[in-house]
């Protein structure tokens, strides 16, 4: 995780030279277990249980997550099997392949710790978004919503100075936020989270949705997928949602992108307000 990005030249394949230059964590064998199960013809709860009880560790973590306000039923589960019949074995499997992301990618910074607890509120309200518009699978959403940003973790480990590069970017009214990566790095954290979500077996949805959620003008392109398109207008509501938790009372991104969020979603100003304040009050539960 640690060798040096370099640019790829004019006409190369830039995926390509993303995997010969950075070194991306491999897929946990856990997950490689899960993925396999899931894609069997008749996935089995049980053997989905067993699988996820073998790391008494996560385990432990899953069940506290799948308890938390965003996920639980009216009944709190108290084992894994519980959480599967609760959350259904889909929702459970995009938990744990959040908890296997975290503890793949280092978070001993306070950089990176400050990052993993906004992927996850974003994960979070991502699921919530799903829900209340009926928007495409909620475990696709919250999988989405903690793998779009991986790649900046992924960059603060690499670069000391990417923190400073990722606030300019945050800043930048006019430029593509990658675009300033690219300028100062060589790279860009949706090509690396793509990368990621490839190399880890998620859903060809979630790594393309990874790769154009700073371009906005995806959303309006009939060529691509409802869901891709979906996804990253959820996420430009869930980023204005965050911003706001935060305390910021504009968003840079929900400039370049909010109202073509609001007319895909068929969302007026006043459903949106009110969407985002329910959002808040989750946040605060």
């Amino acid at each position: 995780m640690n060798k040096i990005a370099v640019k790829p030249t004019s006409g190369a394949d830039p995926v390509d030279a993303l995997i010969k230059s950075i070194r991306i964590p491999p897929r946990p064998s856990l997950l490689a277990d899960l993925q396999s199960e899931l894609a069997s013809p008749e996935p089995s709860p049980a053997a989905i249980g067993r699988i996820i009880a073998s790391d008494v560790g996560m385990a432990g973590a899953l069940l506290k997550l799948a308890n938390s306000s965003f996920y639980a039923s009216k009944h709190k589960a108290k084992s894994i099997d519980q959480a599967i019949i609760f959350l259904g074995i889909n929702q459970v499997a995009a938990l744990m392949t959040g908890l296997l992301a975290r503890q793949a990618i280092s978070s001993d910074s306070a950089a990176l710790a400050a990052f993993w607890d906004l992927s996850t509120r974003r994960a979070q309200a991502m699921v919530f978004l799903s829900r209340q518009l009926r928007i495409g699978a909620p475990d696709v959403a919250h999988t989405f919503g903690l793998f779009c940003d991986t790649g900046v973790a992924l960059l603060l480990d690499r670069f000391p100075g990417y923190a400073a590069s990722f606030e300019a970017a945050a800043a930048d009214s006019t430029r593509r936020f990658t675009d300033v990566e690219d300028e100062r790095h060589g790279t860009n954290h949706v090509a690396l989270g793509c990368l990621l979500a490839r190399n880890w077996g998620l859903s060809s949805d979630v790594a393309w949705a990874i790769l154009h959620h700073h371009d906005y003008a995806v959303i309006d392109d009939d060529a691509s997928d409802g869901a891709v398109r979906s996804l990253v207008a959820l996420s430009l509501l869930a980023e204005r949602a965050l911003q706001a938790y935060r305390g910021q009372r504009g968003s840079v991104e929900w400039d370049k992108g909010g109202a073509r969020a609001c007319a895909y979603l068929g969302l007026s100003d006043d459903e949106t307000t009110d969407l985002l304040d329910q959002l808040l009050d989750c946040f605060s539960e």
